[in-house]
């Protein structure tokens, strides 16, 4: 196996990635990018990740970037952990959700987090922050259905996948300032899922390294 090193901010959606490389096993580093120095814009890292942003996972001489696109390389890279589903049917499903989470929930949160990417002048600012705090709502319901309706305690039902701890970020945010909801009384089903995933010791040890406080 390559040599594995993975840069990420605390709290920041590389969580997800963050997570399924300790779930996995892997030997990996773990890398800091102080978001707050603006160090994603700091000519060390664009040489990693032109993009500018997290998370970057190195496989030797490679780079991998884009949350699913590591998700699924960690699944595949160390089968042994069952991260990933073989059924025809499910492994499309899993794809469905990745999909969703990254190109829909993702940049609802966003719109709202950092307006200045989407708008020049601040009457449109704080118009793509009220449509991102709608567009939000909506797919924190739609995700919050889909849990509802799983036939197990995890996303894909009863077998836990790389799923798991991407859905465990967008809990996080919902529950953060930025869009302050009460995710137990408004995201029952999701709050169960968040509530889950701490007992698992993966999990844990990347919260203590990041320095982030566990779902109550």
């Amino acid at each position: 196996m390559a040599d594995l090193k993975l840069f990420y901010a605390p709290g920041a959606c590389s969580l997800a990635s963050h997570i399924a490389l300790e779930e996995a096993g892997a030997d990996f580093e773990a890398v800091r990018v102080d978001f707050r120095a603006n160090e994603q814009r700091s000519p060390g890292y664009l040489a990693i990740n032109p993009k500018g942003r997290v998370p970057a996972l190195v496989v030797g001489e490679d780079v991998i970037t884009e949350n699913p696109a590591i998700l699924r390389y960690v699944a595949r890279a160390f089968p042994q952990a069952g991260l990933w589903p073989s059924d025809a049917l499910d492994d499309a499903r899993c794809a469905e959700w990745l999909a969703f989470l990254s190109s829909s929930v993702h940049p609802s949160y966003a719109h709202i987090r950092r307006p200045e990417r989407y708008a020049s002048d601040e009457a449109g600012r704080q118009d793509v922050v009220a449509t991102g705090l709608r567009s939000a709502r909506e797919f924190w319901e739609m995700v919050e259905r889909k849990l509802e309706a799983r036939s197990g305690q995890w996303a894909m039902g009863g077998d836990y996948s790389v799923v798991d701890p991407y859905l465990l970020v967008f809990w996080t945010w919902g529950n953060g300032s930025v869009l302050a909801y009460d995710m137990a009384a408004d995201f029952p089903a999701w709050t169960a899922h968040a509530r889950q995933m701490t007992g698992r010791p993966a999990v844990r040890r990347v919260f203590e390294r990041e320095g982030l406080t566990l779902p109550a």
